[in-house]
């Protein structure tokens, strides 16, 4: 997440600034300034030890998520290369894209497709892509950022509640909320020229509000994909792997994407994951679009019809998925 999508501020600062805020309290009592900032909040429910979360920088909703998102044909679609990274989530014929050079900026957008309201999430520190239903129960929540973060991974909270949830999980960790759990959706993130190849000149991708608004099109975390650790991490790093590798994450089992690059296409039980080039990453060069290449990955399953269907998957950093599921395993050679 974090305040490097303020762009007068670096690592370096933040380091500092997240070490700062990080209050030693006892595991189930919140700070004090908590308490000032969320007065919905209701701590006395968590699932957590509040001295798991520290500042990421930014203030509550300091990096704003995205409620009334605009969209254009991807025909008409200027400054977005044909190799740059998609967030694609479909419902029947209602096809929309949700470029990472514009999730990059704001971690959150807030939408209804084909009738279905959504949350589409981007931790940059995790490099966790994620969309969820935003229904729980009879409510229709919406999202935004706290400023926090638990294992260098984003924290949201509902407007409704103010309850706090895990962008990785999608499970209610502080609040009324606490123990729910968000349902994923089917997405993939692709490039976006497979994903007008996939779904016509037609379909929706979106656009910012306000163009000048963000220095969009610019990866405010340079080079971080290829740090040796990760930013604002005080957790355990996996065996056998880097910690800022990519890995696919099925649940609670995740592959090595160089495994999954190897063999191209790789089946796994029921499961069939399949991999192709032509994507950049937006973690690497300064301009997303000159990031290096880091494939299209499909995960899929038999469905009903005797074809394959898309299944929920993220590609994440191996220490994210080390830290929510620490005894299960990272498959790294074919067995």
């Amino acid at each position: 997440m974090r305040s490097l999508a303020l762009s007068a501020l670096t690592l370096p600062a933040l380091a500092l600034a997240g070490a700062l805020a990080l209050q030693p309290v006892a595991a189930r009592e919140a700070p004090s300034g908590w308490l000032f900032e969320w007065g919905e909040t209701d701590f006395s429910q968590s699932s957590i030890s509040f001295d798991e979360i520290m500042s990421g920088g930014p203030p509550k909703d300091g990096i704003p998520a995205i409620d009334d998102p605009v969209f254009v044909a991807a025909a008409d679609v200027e400054d977005l290369a044909g190799t740059e990274p998609v967030i694609s989530f479909v419902v029947g014929d209602d096809e929309r894209a949700y470029p990472l050079q514009v999730l990059i900026w704001h971690e959150i957008v807030n939408d209804t497709v084909g009738g279905v309201p959504i949350s589409v999430t981007f931790c940059p520190l995790c490099n966790s892509a994620v969309v969820y239903d935003r229904r729980v129960g009879d409510a229709v929540l919406d999202f935004g950022t706290t400023g926090k973060l638990r294992n260098s991974d984003l924290v949201m909270y509902d407007r409704q509640t103010e309850s706090w949830w895990q962008q990785f999980t999608g499970e209610g960790i502080v609040g009324v909320y606490t123990g729910a759990a968000l349902k994923r959706l089917p997405a993939r993130v692709e490039s976006f020229a497979r994903f007008k190849e996939r779904v016509g000149s037609d379909g929706k991708v979106l656009v910012p509000s306000r163009a000048g608004a963000r220095s969009y099109g610019m990866n405010p975390y340079a080079s971080y994909d290829s740090s040796s650790r990760p930013f604002l991490y005080n957790g355990d790093l996996p065996e056998g792997i880097e910690p800022l590798a990519r890995v696919v994450v099925v649940e609670d089992e995740a592959w090595s994407l160089q495994l999954i690059r190897d063999a191209g296409r790789y089946e796994r039980d029921d499961l069939v994951i399949t991999w192709e080039s032509g994507q950049n990453s937006a973690l690497d060069s300064r301009r997303i679009a000159e990031g290096r290449d880091v494939g299209n990955v499909v995960v899929q399953r038999p469905g009903g019809d005797g074809g394959l269907e898309d299944v929920p998957y993220d590609i994440a950093f191996a220490f994210a998925f080390h830290a929510f599921h620490p005894e299960a395993p990272i498959h790294t050679a074919t067995e």
